[in-house]
């Protein structure tokens, strides 16, 4: 099973707020979900994000791919970074 990490948008109409989530690459957008693992408001200024670090290192490890965005997001928050360096020192 592919697992990908994705935003699942919750929002009002044209009041966008996303889920930060873990699911399998088949299920729709706002489908089914296996976990979810932070938030995404572009709305505020500046955007806030909030992710449970563990858990997305955790799925990260265990060979769930990102969305484009949600890399861009764990880039700037540093989990990426913090990815690859786990990745070096086994």
């Amino acid at each position: 099973m592919a697992v990908k990490i994705r935003l699942k948008r919750i929002g009002a109409k044209k009041a966008p707020f996303y889920r930060i989530v873990v699911a399998d690459a088949r299920a729709p957008r706002d489908g089914r979900s296996i976990e979810t693992i932070g938030t995404f408001n572009p709305l505020t200024t500046p955007e806030e994000v909030k992710i449970d670090e563990e858990k997305a290192l955790a799925w990260l490890a265990n060979g769930a791919k990102p969305s484009d965005t949600v890399r861009n997001l764990f880039s700037s928050q540093g989990i990426m970074e913090k990815f690859h360096n786990s990745k070096i020192s086994k």
